[in-house]
């Protein structure tokens, strides 16, 4: 395991800095799990995990769905002052834009239209994962339950026939996006599906494409930002959760959605789904696993 490389592409297989990191399950190996790799957080029972009455602070359901992310950092070498950087960036990037519906008091109000659609209506909602393929879609669209995308997962949609994909596009209430997504991530944004966009530290050049594009539709899509810091930012929040899958479902906790309204399509730990990106398979593993992990924490994973 000592010959794993390290840091933000790699494993991080030398001295663990956090209480879950240690040795690493690497992909093609046989090497052991030890205790508490990837299991330090249990499922929290529903009546611990905060209601949230109002969309306006999007407090996280669990202090531990932030206090992961340090955990997270630890593990791949990050540093919280990168992933801090980008988002004061990409908020100054926002507020200096002409278009007025990403100004500050606009995208609390599109939080607030979000949070009337999902949780003051009681809807099911089911979130589209990296692995996510139509057929699975189209088995959801004969009831009324909607959906939020994972970043380019949205892109399964379009492979559904003419009629059910327009039907699919009109039940997405948001993409939660780190802007890496790609073609389906594009289409949405091109479709001005409203969506949350996330900055952490090497994303910069990626939210900045992706705001540019979107400041060039007709109809700009709707905004909501988020960052992982510990600190507060105004103007962003802080769900909690790590990959697009997992922040999505932090975001849906956040608002106040209960777990059982949720439901996960195409979300998988042991396969890079095709909706992924551009990625680097072995790395992405490991960060799947950390997904599961958070997806546990809510009492969102059955495996």
């Amino acid at each position: 395991m000592n010959d794993l490389p390290c840091g933000r592409k790699g494993y991080r297989a030398s001295k663990p800095s956090s209480s879950i990191s240690g040795a690493l399950i690497g992909i093609g190996t046989n090497s052991r799990v030890p205790r508490g790799f990837f299991n330090t957080y249990r499922a929290l029972p529903v009546e611990s995990m905060a209601k949230q009455e109002t969309p306006s602070a999007l407090t996280p359901s669990s202090p531990t769905l932030v206090g992961i992310q340090n955990e997270v950092r630890d593990y791949f070498g990050w540093t919280e002052g990168d992933d801090k950087d980008s988002a004061v960036s990409m908020l100054r990037r926002v507020e200096d834009s002409t278009v007025e519906i990403w100004a500050r008091h606009n995208r609390a109000a599109t939080l607030s239209k979000i949070f009337r659609r999902i949780v003051i209506r009681e809807a099911r909602i089911a979130i589209l994962g990296a692995a996510v393929e139509p057929d699975e879609i189209a088995s959801i669209l004969d009831g009324p339950t909607l959906i939020v995308a994972a970043d380019g997962a949205v892109g399964a949609i379009s492979e559904m026939p003419a009629s059910l994909s327009e039907k699919a596009w009109s039940r997405v209430v948001c993409m939660v996006s780190d802007a890496d997504g790609g073609e389906g991530t594009y289409q949405a944004v091109r479709r001005s599906i409203p969506f949350v966009l996330h900055a952490h530290g090497d994303n910069r050049e990626d939210w900045d494409a992706l705001l540019g594009l979107a400041e060039e539709q007709t109809n700009p899509p709707e905004l909501v930002l988020t960052h992982q810091t510990q600190n507060p930012i105004g103007g962003m929040y802080n769900p909690g959760g790590f990959t697009d899958g997992d922040r999505a479902a932090c975001f849906l906790t956040a608002l106040g959605m209960r777990k059982e309204n949720i439901k996960l399509l195409g979300t998988r730990s042991d396969i890079v789904g095709r909706w992924s990106g551009d990625t680097e398979e072995s790395s992405k593993l490991q960060k799947l696993q950390w997904m599961k992990s958070i997806l546990q924490i809510q009492g969102l994973w059955d495996g």
